[in-house]
């Protein structure tokens, strides 16, 4: 059964469109320019009235009777529904009892963009697209690669060339084309667009593709009905900012859905080498000429194309963004790994030392959620920074037994 209602609005003029497959940014508000700027004209998808009339038990829905896309046209291969994980050893070590870890690495191809190239294949599926194109620091191309391969589509990717090898023997694997440039990914993104006007290829970019934020809705709807609670805070790892839009958009549209009554302390955190969204949020400063050194390439960033709307979204919910250091990234990760078994990446990591630097200011018995987006084996070699590689043993028990003190 065909969908219905469902449209697009700008955030920042307000105006409302009908969803095609041609449409990418509001007309009117979008930049004349877009290369190296936060993108202008973000739009966004907005629910149905009739949806509010479901009658849908607290925690139990759906997800895609709040999609704009016809479930027929999704790929046959299983995103979202990633564990909420309670550790009890990591719970018992700092005091928490109601702390979980929502650990997207579980996803098909190890991250949170799965979410998002899952509504775009989709999306494109339904209009007869049989070719996408995007920019990616490597999760969102890995992603798109094997999300577009379970639907027989055709993937191009821009990356930087310093991207993580095995980001890109991934998107090899898949099948996609892997177009490395000499450039960052802001340069990635810019020749994407350039590429996708030049084809006529549909473009995944994060944020210019309202599909992108839509589809990081989910895990908002899965964190309400795998605790079947109310959520007091949710910590976030924040690069160019649609993944922290995607999560609030997705408790928005709970609470005017009526599913929840109040709007989790949603808490962005960016690496202090990556912080052009911190930046903005705190004093209002869009510097266009930052440059990220962060060592979590999954969040390094430049220039957050959905700088504009990420601030206005965190503000709007009366949310916050902090930073932390790259070692304390790198600790975290350490850290989460030995005492629940979860190895995430850096990136992901950035979420935990947020939490980490934090609890002492939170009350213990707060119910709290720390997304982690990406899988650490994406990204081995920023891992191998905190750890010591033992020596070679000979093969002699004694000796063996000797060296390890036991």
């Amino acid at each position: 059964m065909p969908k219905t209602g469902f449209k697009y609005k700008c955030k920042d003029c307000g105006k409302v469109y009908e969803i095609n497959n041609t449409l990418m940014l509001c007309p009117y508000c979008k930049e004349e320019s877009l290369e190296g700027k936060p993108l202008k004209g973000v739009l966004e998808v907005v629910l149905p009235s009739y949806l509010r009339n479901l009658k849908v038990e607290f925690g139990n829905f759906d997800i895609h009777d709040y999609l704009p896309i016809e479930k027929e046209y999704f790929p046959s291969i299983p995103v979202g529904n990633t564990p909420l994980i309670k550790s009890e050893n990591l719970n018992n070590k700092i005091g928490y009892q109601e702390l979980y870890i929502k650990f997207d690495g579980t996803n098909p191809t190890g991250s949170y963009k799965d979410r998002a190239s899952y509504l775009v294949s989709a999306f494109a599926k339904k209009f007869g697209l049989e070719e996408i194109v995007l920019a990616s620091t490597g999760n969102a191309a890995s992603s798109m690669a094997g999300i577009g391969a379970a639907a027989g589509q055709k993937i191009f990717i821009f990356v930087p060339s310093t991207a993580p090898r095995a980001k890109l023997i991934q998107c090899l694997q898949y099948g996609a084309t892997l177009i490395p440039i000499k450039g960052n990914y802001d340069k990635a993104f810019d020749l994407s667009l350039q590429f996708s006007e030049i084809t006529g290829y549909l473009n995944r970019n994060t944020a210019y593709n309202p599909m992108t934020i839509e589809g990081k809705k989910t895990s908002s709807f899965e964190m309400t009905a795998q605790l079947k609670k109310h959520i007091d805070y949710v910590f976030v790892p924040v690069g160019d900012g649609v993944v922290l839009s995607g999560v609030i958009k997705g408790f928005n549209d709970l609470k005017y859905l009526g599913l929840i009554r109040r709007i989790p302390k949603i808490i962005g955190v960016q690496s202090d080498k990556s912080k052009f969204i911190y930046e903005a949020f705190k004093n209002g400063n869009f510097d266009l000429s930052y440059k990220a050194t962060t060592i979590a390439d999954s969040i390094s960033v430049d220039v957050a194309r959905n700088g504009y709307s990420a601030v206005y979204d965190i503000r709007n919910i009366n949310g916050d963004i902090i930073t932390v250091t790259d070692e304390e990234i790198l600790s975290a990760q350490r850290y989460i790994s030995m005492n629940t078994g979860i190895f995430c990446e850096p990136s992901s990591a950035a979420a935990a030392a947020g939490f980490l630097k934090t609890k002492d200011y939170l009350q213990r018995e707060s119910t709290v959620v720390l997304l982690l987006s990406g899988h650490g084996l994406k990204d081995i070699e920023s891992a191998s920074k905190i750890v010591d590689f033992p020596e070679t043993y000979e093969t002699d028990i004694n000796q063996i037994m000797k060296r390890l003190k036991i």
